[in-house]
C-alpha cells in the first residue's frame, strides 16, 4: 500500500492540464493503485493523478458505502450531462480545511479507457457523477471553488490560508 502525498494549493501543476495516456500500461495500473490507497486514506471518494504530482489524464472514483469498488478512468471525456443539477459538499486534499456546495449535473455518462485498455462507457449518478465530473476538473487545471462567484472563491481562499 502506497498513500501518496497530495500537492498543496498553490503549486502551478494544480492548475496545468494533464497529458493524455497512449496506452494502459503495468506503470500506468501501479499509479491507479496507489491512487486507490491514497483516496482511502482521506477518505475520499474520488482521486486525480495530478493532485498527487502525476500529470497524467488517471482518475478514480468510489462513491460506494462498502468502499473497494473504485472505478479506474484514463483519459476520462463527458459525453453526456443530465439537465438536473445536484448541489453537494466539494472539497480537495490539496486545500485541506475547507469546502463548498458547488452545483452540477446529477448523471454524466463518461468515455474512458479502462484498466484493459479498452474505450469503455459508464453512466454515473449522485455522488460518483459529481467526484467524476470533479476529477475531470483536476486534469484540466481547475479547482472545485473555481465553480463559485469571486466572492465566494476569495473567502475561501482567504479562510484556507488562515488555517494554513
Amino acid at each position: 500500500m502506497t498513500v501518496r502525498t497530495c500537492l498543496p494549493w498553490p503549486d502551478k501543476r494544480l492548475r496545468t492540464k494533464a497529458d493524455d495516456v497512449s496506452e494502459v500500461t503495468d506503470e500506468i495500473r501501479a499509479i491507479w493503485n496507489d491512487m486507490i490507497d491514497t483516496m482511502e486514506a482521506m477518505p475520499g471518494v474520488g482521486l486525480a493523478a495530478p493532485q498527487i504530482g502525476v500529470m497524467l489524464r488517471l482518475a478514480v472514483v468510489d462513491g460506494s458505502t462498502e468502499r473497494g469498488r473504485a472505478v479506474r478512468l484514463a483519459n476520462p471525456e463527458i459525453l453526456h450531462s443530465s439537465i438536473e443539477l445536484r448541489e453537494h459538499e466539494e472539497a480537495s486534499p490539496n486545500l485541506p480545511g475547507v469546502s463548498a456546495k458547488v452545483k452540477r449535473p446529477r448523471a454524466v455518462t463518461v468515455r474512458f479507457l479502462n484498466e484493459q485498455g479498452m474505450v469503455d462507457r459508464r453512466d454515473f449518478v449522485g455522488i460518483e457523477a459529481t467526484s467524476v465530473q470533479h476529477q475531470i476538473d483536476h486534469l484540466n487545471g481547475r479547482m472545485y471553488f473555481d465553480r463559485l462567484s469571486k466572492v465566494k472563491r476569495d473567502m475561501l481562499l482567504r479562510k484556507a490560508m488562515k488555517q494554513g
